[in-house]
């Protein structure tokens, strides 16, 4: 006896109401059908159906053996598939939403190589410092800074999102000297308006954890537009180091408080709980964890 076979025709016969149903779509007899699925209950030692002429119903353990066998014929499925999922070329559109600043600056430089390593994958990227709905909004991968609340995605963890505090030469010539995170208590501060960054800066330190209350000049959803006001001088900004790098190399920032080192913050990958991903999603998770894991 074929085993999984009368396995996936008893499951078949459940599914459509009928063995007659459950041969046409496997296009045999529904004598046949009937066959393997009384061999299959002598070989269990336990009845699965009770039959009459008007109707079939499933007994209390041909219901457990139901669930269990749908389990076990999706699990063989899978695994016949692999080999041939693992030869087959990325493609299609991928759908991906990053936070902006991570997005303009790291992201994007490293994206060109992904796209050149899989020519058949159009990639449709979104950047958006909102906690966009994975689902909902259709989308095959995003980045995410922070905790994650208990969504049922399937999360990657990535390098944890590092930020400095920096101000401009002009903005600090003219401002108290800022030696301990309180004294920015006494100065402008440019605002992030996303997460606990638009009403207090936290720092590690000698001292231990120092929470500072700012109250923001400027606010602002985008880390750029911040960028550009400290530049001009507006004031003392706490951001992503992909954001300042370059400004901090030359010298139209600089660092404050280096003895003081803001918590980094989690960032993680997200997608959907799918136990066969598709080779594009596989590809760019893959891609994603090189480069920023």
């Amino acid at each position: 006896m074929d085993r999984l076979l009368a396995m996936s025709l008893f499951v078949r016969a459940v599914d459509l109401g009928s063995f007659s149903a459950a041969g046409a779509a496997q296009s045999m007899s529904s004598q046949l059908v009937g066959k393997h699925i009384r061999k299959l209950e002598q070989h269990l030692g336990v009845q699965l159906l009770v039959r009459t002429t008007r109707r079939q119903s499933l007994t209390d353990f041909g219901r457990s053996f139901y669930e269990r066998a749908r389990i076990i014929l999706a699990e063989v499925e899978i695994a016949e598939s692999m080999a041939a999922e693992t030869q087959m070329t990325p493609m299609g559109r991928l759908r991906v939403n990053a936070p902006v600043s991570f997005g303009m600056h790291m992201l994007s430089q490293r994206l060109p190589q992904y796209m050149k390593d899989n020519p058949d994958v159009v990639v449709d990227l979104t950047l958006s410092n909102r906690a966009v709905d994975l689902v909902d909004e259709g989308y095959d991968v995003v980045f995410r800074v922070g905790a994650l609340s208990d969504s049922g995605l399937i999360s990657r963890a990535l390098a944890p999102y590092r930020l400095i505090l920096c101000a401009a030469p002009s903005y600090l010539k003219r401002s108290a000297p800022i030696k301990h995170p309180q004294d920015l208590e006494g100065h402008d501060c440019l605002g992030f308006s996303h997460t606990e960054l638009r009403t207090h800066w936290t720092f590690d330190g000698p001292g231990g954890r120092v929470v500072v209350p700012v109250g923001a000049r400027m606010m602002v959803d985008h880390g750029e537009p911040l960028l550009f006001a400290a530049l001009e001088g507006l004031g003392v900004m706490l951001q992503p180091s992909e954001l300042v790098t370059q400004p901090l190399a030359d010298g139209r920032l600089i660092r404050l408080l280096p003895g003081w080192e803001p918590p980094t913050r989690p960032m993680h990958l997200l997608y959907a709980p799918d136990r066969r991903p598709t080779p594009k999603l596989r590809s760019f998770i893959d891609f994603a964890v090189a480069a920023f894991g």
